[in-house]
């Protein structure tokens, strides 16, 4: 499941980096502060990443696991 677990983990954040990124670029107040906050947005976006990546590995590999 860790494998399934970061190949999700590694598309989930991938989209959440750039959506996160994508609000720092769009508003103006944040657009001022982007060298600070651009890796800052890139960060947060993998780490949340990473709790749903797990939890969207447990269900499909619930869904996709033999039954005894």
């Amino acid at each position: 499941m860790l494998k399934l677990a970061i190949l999700v983990w590694i598309m989930l954040g991938t989209t959440l980096a750039g959506s996160f990124l994508t609000v720092v670029v769009t508003v103006p107040s944040l657009y001022a502060q982007g060298m600070k906050l651009i890796p800052f947005a890139a960060g947060t976006g993998f780490l949340v990443a990473i709790p749903f990546a797990v939890m969207i590995a447990k269900k499909i590999y619930a869904s996709t696991a033999p039954r005894h």
